[in-house]
């Protein structure tokens, strides 16, 4: 049985679209959202598109009680909040992948610019936030929600930042099962709010440019990419 993946916060732009990327990849997908029938009305929408699409709705403490795989897609503003109501449902053994920004729009502020963040990042906030045994995994901050529900490959590297090798594995292969991308190790967790300000940074060149911008790492070996 495949394993499943449930994105929580699935009915926003940036988890429809990995929700949908994964489902066209024949991956296993819950979406998770604080309303279960809007959770249900993103998954039929998905199944619209992806007809044989395994793909279901829940609410979020269902979704993350129902997969030891997680995707937290959620404006920063909710971050805290909902991990603490995630707790009891969260399990040793789960891998949670945060690709939260905190963008200082979610208080009003500009979309191009991050909040400080007393631990360092939005992901190294959930490692403190999650029971022990939960790996915290920060990835896909860099690949835009145009470029996710848009038809072909997405022109994109992930950077994969964790403190758990293993799970960064993981992650890589899960990463590159959406056509385009290639999935790099980034390092420790640490370095999440790196992949967080250049989120902020590519925000400000779509909006001068009129564009839908991702990263690509140049210069690397061949093995930097391999399947893992």
């Amino acid at each position: 049985m495949a394993r499943p993946v449930a994105v929580l916060g699935g009915t926003g732009p940036e988890g429809f679209g990995l929700a949908l990327r994964w489902a066209r990849a024949g991956e296993t997908v819950i979406i998770g959202s604080r309303d279960a029938l809007r959770a249900q009305d993103a998954a039929e929408k998905i199944k619209q598109r992806v007809p044989d699409a395994r793909v279901s709705g829940q609410e979020n403490v269902a979704a993350c009680g129902a997969a030891d795989l997680l995707v937290l897609t959620i404006p920063f503003q909710g971050h805290a909040s909902l991990l603490k109501q995630l707790k009891p449902a969260l399990r040793a053994g789960t891998i949670l992948i945060d690709a939260t920004v905190p963008l200082a729009a979610s208080v009003g502020g500009r979309a191009s610019r991050t909040l400080g963040v007393w631990q360092g990042s939005a992901a190294q906030e959930a490692a403190e936030l999650v029971p022990q045994g939960v790996s915290v995994v920060a990835a896909f901050q860099n690949v835009g929600a145009e470029m996710l529900n848009a038809e072909g490959p997405v022109n994109c590297d992930v950077i994969v930042c964790s403190d758990d090798p293993e799970a960064s594995k993981v992650v890589r292969n899960l990463a590159i099962r959406i056509p385009g991308v290639r999935a790099l190790d980034g390092g420790k967790l640490e370095n999440a709010r790196i992949l967080e300000q250049i989120t902020a940074l590519l925000i400000g060149l779509n909006i001068r440019h009129k564009g839908h911008s991702g990263i690509r790492i140049s210069g690397l070996p061949a093995t930097a990419y391999n399947l893992l």
